[in-house]
């Protein structure tokens, strides 16, 4: 009688890890393409709305499942110092406003997929949520992005606002506070993963 019972528990035991094996096996890992990657921060002034983009960025993303979308992991980092605008003195502004000199990065990281919704083959809307850390103040935020499948690519291409305060950061002012930088942010990302 016992060994019986034994048996089908072992053919249990021995097709869950089967398929424990076979979902492992399917998983993959992509690097972020900087070259190809595009991480934009929109904002305004008193004078005029302004754009930094990302120069240095990396990152990867794990898919355990491409067909349903799984993601098991996601980490983008950007170096601070590679936010451009095309003007010094604004760059200046920025990196003493994320204090540069003590954070050299800006990190998101997964923390649970919330929601996957299949628009086509290979395309998807999902909403995640993931700890970002921006000057040293790490903060859970929810992000809302489209994720395409193309061959060896992974496409993530979203936006999202917030405002500087939230991260402990003072809006940079210029010539002696006569330009004053508004406090709410847009970071746009189109990032490729190899």
């Amino acid at each position: 009688m016992i060994h019986l019972f034994k048996l089908p528990v072992f053919f249990l035991t021995v097709i869950l890890s089967s398929l424990f094996s076979f979902q492992v096996a399917f998983s993959q890992s992509f690097t972020l393409n900087n070259s190809s990657s595009v991480l934009e921060v929109h904002g305004t002034s008193s004078l005029h709305d302004w754009v930094l983009e990302t120069e240095k960025q990396s990152g990867k993303i794990v898919i355990t499942n491409a067909d349903e979308l799984e993601i098991s992991s996601l980490n983008i980092t950007v170096e601070a110092e590679s936010l451009k605008s095309g003007k010094s003195s604004m760059d200046k502004n920025t990196y003493k406003a994320l204090n540069t000199d003590d954070h050299k990065t800006m990190n998101f990281t997964l923390s649970s997929v919330k929601q996957i919704e299949k628009l086509a083959d290979k395309s998807f809307k999902a909403s995640v949520s993931g700890k970002m850390t921006i000057s040293g103040v790490t903060k859970t935020i929810s992000l809302d992005m489209s994720v395409k499948l193309e061959g060896n690519k992974v496409l993530l291409n979203g936006e999202k606002s917030f405002e500087m305060t939230d991260f402990g950061i003072d809006p940079p002012k210029a010539l002696l506070g006569t330009i004053k930088t508004g406090n709410k942010i847009k970071i746009v990302f189109k990032s490729v993963f190899n």
